[in-house]
């Protein structure tokens, strides 16, 4: 069976699709109007992705972001469909001492510079970014500012 495309999917056809596509692989957080909540391990994210794109039809990555939990990092991302206002959330934990995932900046241009903003602030490593480096600090910065561990200049 392919998958055939959807133009609108609802919250509830967000939900039954991909745990059919992926059975097992993704936890259903919350879904209220017009928005659906997920979890899921990182190991999927980019195939996920894809067929959020393709066959669900959400054609912008609104946001791509880093949040430090001190114990793992984790990327969420918020996913939205024009032709009914419907938005995705996945949250993906990331491991500190392993701090890689799957770039979705190919899936979506727009997540470029997210990704990029949540590497030198965060560390995190999105792999198979076409251009994963600093935006605003110096290339040699060896530090990533939003984490709970960096300490500022004078801080004990």
């Amino acid at each position: 069976m392919t998958d055939s495309f959807i133009e609108a999917p609802t919250p509830e056809e967000v939900v039954t699709l991909a745990q059919a596509k992926f059975p097992g692989r993704i936890t259903v957080r919350k879904t209220a109007v017009r928005r659906v909540s997920l979890t899921c391990d990182r190991d999927i994210i980019h195939p996920l992705c894809k067929y959020i794109h393709d066959v669900l039809n959400f054609e912008q990555a609104s946001s791509v972001c880093g949040v430090d939990w001190v114990d793992h990092m984790q990327v969420v991302y918020h996913l939205s469909n024009y032709f009914n206002g419907v938005m995705i959330e996945i949250n993906v934990d990331v491991p500190n001492d392993d701090p890689h995932i799957d770039s979705v900046a190919l899936i979506w241009e727009g997540a470029d510079w997210h990704e990029r903003e949540t590497y030198e602030l965060f560390g995190i490593i999105f792999d198979g970014h076409p251009k994963l480096e600093r935006l605003l600090t110096p290339q040699n910065y060896e530090f990533f500012p939003f984490r709970k561990s960096y300490k500022l200049r004078g801080q004990e």
